[in-house]
């Protein structure tokens, strides 16, 4: 099958909106037919015949599909098998196959209705969030070790090709792992350079009487409030005493402190950008925002101060620059 970038180049934007929509659903139908026809095929061992030792070779040998994706299909077909509900949830895009994989180790005829129910257009966090509170998980202790060098790891017994020596010789770093243990309580892990190690050892023993087993869970938690304290004092202009507000200046950017306060409490530290289908979900790169941009007379005020994330900040500045040319 070939696909022609210049015939969808040339969609309109309602037109291409809606033909993702459709080609989103289409796919997710897909995906439920083709875990439905897994489940059956595993059941028949059909794969054996094909000369598969298991259906994740089947999966990753003859249908060309990523260890990933086979490991995450299998996970739901054999939970399908179980309960065929998911199937229809799937279709539905009700639920994901992330959030299934991670959901069937804990499906049971009495409780798996509810516990789909509860995922139903959740996060992959979120549906974390949720087994946790089923299976709570004992916390892990603190504890801080030197990882190998490079020089120290282990050499492969058969020379790779020059490219992928090069690969092999820079390991991808390991993203930083948050996940949620149980209610209240979530893991943290993540690998720091020698400077920080030596910096959270001298930490360490400048704070023995609060912390007398050197606790990092402890330290961590310091660390972040005071950074927490900096940020919100220095990013929203938080403080324990604000003085009243003398104003803006005419003729000047400059949002005041109190407004800054008054926007970010009134929208909840999250863009209030809102589109088609709701409100922005981001919290993070937020920026104060011109509802009247300031080139129109916009004013610094709390009734025309916006927060936004980085990209619908530009995305309305774009917008009002295209209208401005236009019109």
């Amino acid at each position: 099958m070939t696909i022609n970038m210049s015939s969808i180049s040339q969609l309109s934007d309602h037109d291409l909106l809606a033909a993702v929509q459709r080609l989103a659903g289409d796919e997710r139908r897909a995906t439920a037919h083709l875990i439905a026809s897994l489940a059956e095929l595993d059941a028949r061992r059909l794969y054996l015949g094909e000369g598969c030792s298991s259906l994740f070779t089947y999966c990753t040998q003859v249908l060309h599909l990523s260890e990933h994706a086979a490991y995450g299909r299998i996970e739901a077909a054999r939970a399908a098998r179980r309960f065929s509900i998911i199937l229809d949830r799937l279709a539905g895009g009700e639920i994901t196959v992330t959030a299934i994989g991670l959901l069937a180790p804990h499906l049971t005829p009495d409780n798996h209705h509810e516990l789909l129910d509860a995922a139903r257009h959740r996060s992959k966090r979120e549906v974390e969030h949720l087994i946790a509170i089923l299976r709570p998980q004992p916390p892990v202790p603190s504890s801080a070790r030197k990882l190998p060098s490079p020089s120290q790891r282990s050499v492969p017994s058969v020379a790779p090709q020059p490219q992928a020596a090069r690969l092999l010789s820079e390991p991808p770093a390991r993203p930083a792992v948050l996940s949620p243990l149980a209610p209240e309580r979530y893991k943290v892990q993540f690998t720091v350079s020698g400077e920080t190690f030596k910096k959270l050892c001298r930490v360490q023993d400048l704070m023995r009487h609060r912390a007398p087993d050197g606790d990092v869970a402890v330290i961590f938690d310091r660390a972040l409030t005071l950074l927490l304290e900096h940020l919100d004092s220095t990013k929203l202009a938080a403080a324990h005493h604000p003085r009243a507000s003398r104003g803006t200046a005419r003729a000047s950017r400059n949002i005041p402190a109190a407004v800054r306060r008054q926007v970010w409490a009134r929208d909840a530290g999250r863009c209030a950008f809102v589109g088609t289908h709701g409100r922005c979900t981001e919290h993070g790169f937020l920026e104060f925002h011109h509802v009247v941009p300031y080139a129109a007379g916009g004013k610094a005020s709390a009734d025309n101060i916006e927060l936004r994330c980085r990209a619908h900040n530009q995305y309305e500045a774009d917008r009002y620059l295209v209208c401005s040319h236009t019109s």
